[in-house]
């Protein structure tokens, strides 16, 4: 999919800006830059001194690290109406991980001076940004956590789970569609694709997933919930 200069350019789609009245929303929408970006590359660098904060307004992108080895960790995928890059718009910082385009993806850019001035001019907008950095908080703690006390096969349970609650379930059913790869998952657990390989295999044979052309649907998503519940000990 390429994605045309003509699309939508709107904030509309964006949490951060949702409860913007419309008025104050055009007038942001102006005030950013647009930009193309093709599948596979790289929207922020790891570490740059950029500080813009970025909207996606269409495609999906992942953040991500690799180490001086080329081993990569993958921490979260965004979407269309997720932003990213506000950590170092806030703490003039250098950037905390990279962004890559998974897909040709549309973005907004803001500079960090208008992205303060936004947030103090446009209360509405600062709720959201508030939560939305709790969420990253929370999750990182829940994966620090599975990390230092799961397998790396229960890890792998935690992460179906996590992807599968992104959707909605149908008859205890859920599809990932596409299916993640083994090495998107291996990237996200910080393992190995061969030790991916297995585990799901293993899940197969059990009968809690099926592969069915490009998706991955989790068959019994109550039995996954109680694996990882046994798994962390609740």
């Amino acid at each position: 999919m390429t994605v045309k200069p003509q699309a939508s350019r709107s904030l509309r789609g964006v949490g951060l800006f949702r409860d913007l009245p419309e008025k104050a929303r055009a007038l942001v929408e102006h005030r950013c830059s647009w930009k193309n970006f093709n599948s596979g590359e790289q929207i922020i660098s790891y570490q740059d001194a950029s500080r813009d904060v970025h909207f996606m307004i269409a495609g999906q992108a992942r953040v991500i690290i690799y180490s001086v080895a080329g081993k990569a960790v993958a921490f979260r995928d965004i979407g269309p109406g997720d932003f990213f890059g506000e950590f170092a718009a806030i703490d003039e910082q250098p950037r905390s991980a990279s962004v890559e385009a998974k897909t040709d993806c549309l973005v907004a850019g803001m500079s960090p001076q208008i992205f303060r001035d936004v947030l103090s001019q446009e209360p509405a907008a600062a709720l959201p940004l508030i939560r939305h950095l709790v969420a990253q908080v929370r999750a990182l703690t829940e994966r620090v956590f599975e990390f230092s006390t799961l397998a790396v096969n229960n890890r792998i349970h935690a992460e179906l789970l996590r992807l599968a609650r992104q959707e909605e379930p149908v008859s205890n059913q859920v599809r990932l569609t596409p299916a993640p790869t083994h090495a998107d998952l291996a990237s996200r657990i910080s393992t190995h694709r061969e030790a991916v390989s297995r585990e799901l295999s293993r899940l197969a044979q059990l009968g809690l997933l099926q592969r069915q052309g490009s998706s991955l649907v989790v068959v019994d998503i109550a039995r996954l919930e109680r694996m990882v519940r046994e798994a962390v000990g609740e």
